[in-house]
């Protein structure tokens, strides 16, 4: 895959900025961990020692795994943005806007609340399922009532409308499960719907993990094409794109993405908002760099955020989705204000 010189520079700066963050990430939280300790956890393990200090015990069971998750989680926030803002050629669209956060989490809800009455357990990929099925549950309502015969500047407005109803719909879902909800199931959902990450484990790591590198393979697949798209539906037809197949395929790959980390981590906003955008005016609007570049930048804001978000209230830890809201509200204020949208 060739990428104009503009944007070589780009991975190395993020990819140094992401080892710092982990490292960070790593290091700082409720209990500091130095980095002997962390070296020291890891040669052990290595050598298979079980001898393993209160610090190290915590860094290797917790610490390590809700490191490398949310980046994880950060990358797949940030590439679904990246598609759905170039499916439907408009910077303002992102996962949580189109109901598909919304519904993954009330798939997940629902499945704490009643999976043992309705004895549906499929092992460990049981959560993922449940959250995949609200996703696409919702996001295509907001697509199917979205749809008009005639086609116009009304179209996006029409989507993110209906997104704000479908998510309303799903969240008073959500509210409703954890009204009957026994208090542990209810906290749970509190959390989800103020987006955390203490529930990261290496459960959830290899799950995501799986799930990730197969979206990011069929989205860097779709790249050029997605290009074309950019130029107008016609115009990509005339230049061989099959457009309902694409769009499918985003859709789908998109929905996998965002369901599957929201069924761990609930609702975080804005990542794919303002990843994206920021990538563009910084280097331009390629979409092989842009998923590449957003993949790495999203790891970096959500890890720089998760941060924040431990040591700003500890030992108590602030939800995290509150910090992603807070960072990014002004940024798609800035954007509805700078850009004359004709909807």
């Amino acid at each position: 895959m060739q990428l104009n010189k503009q944007y070589r520079g780009v991975y190395p700066l993020l990819t140094g900025l992401l080892i710092i963050t982990m490292i960070l990430s790593a290091c700082y939280g409720a209990i500091d961990i130095s980095t002997a300790e962390i070296f020291h956890a890891f040669g052990k393990t290595v050598a298979g020692s079980g001898n393993l200090t209160l610090h190290e015990r915590i860094f290797m069971e917790i610490r390590l795994p809700r490191t490398l998750f949310c980046l994880l989680a950060g990358a797949a926030l940030a590439v679904g943005g990246v598609l759905l803002q170039a499916l439907f050629r408009n910077p303002i669209v992102e996962p949580g806007l189109i109901g598909t956060s919304s519904g993954a989490a009330f798939g997940a809800a629902l499945y704490f609340v009643l999976g043992s009455t309705l004895h549906f357990n499929t092992g460990e990929w049981t959560l993922p399922i449940a959250a995949c099925t609200g996703a696409m549950l919702a996001t295509f309502l907001v697509l199917g009532l979205s749809e008009k015969k005639q086609a116009g500047k009304t179209a996006i407005v029409t989507l993110l409308l209906m997104g704000i109803a479908i998510n309303a719909l799903f969240l008073s879902g959500t509210g409703f499960l954890s009204y009957i909800a026994r208090d542990p199931q209810a906290r749970s959902i509190t959390f989800w719907n103020l987006g955390t990450l203490s529930g990261a484990s290496w459960h959830a790591v290899i799950i995501t993990s799986v799930v990730l590198v197969i979206c990011f393979w069929r989205a860097l697949s779709n790249a050029r094409q997605l290009n074309l798209l950019i130029l107008g539906e016609e115009e990509a037809l005339l230049a061989g794109v099959s457009v309902q197949r694409l769009k499918r395929e985003i859709l789908i790959i998109n929905v996998v993405m965002i369901a599957v980390v929201t069924a761990f981590t609930g609702v975080i906003s804005f990542v794919g908002l303002v990843v994206p955008h920021f990538l563009r005016i910084w280097r331009g609007a390629d979409n092989r760099y842009l998923i590449i570049g957003s993949a790495l930048a999203g790891a970096v804001l959500l890890s720089l955020a998760d941060i924040a978000a431990r040591l700003l209230l500890r030992p108590a830890e602030l939800p995290i989705g509150i910090v992603t809201s807070v960072a990014g509200v002004p940024v798609f204020i800035f954007l509805l204000r700078k850009k004359n949208y004709y909807f």
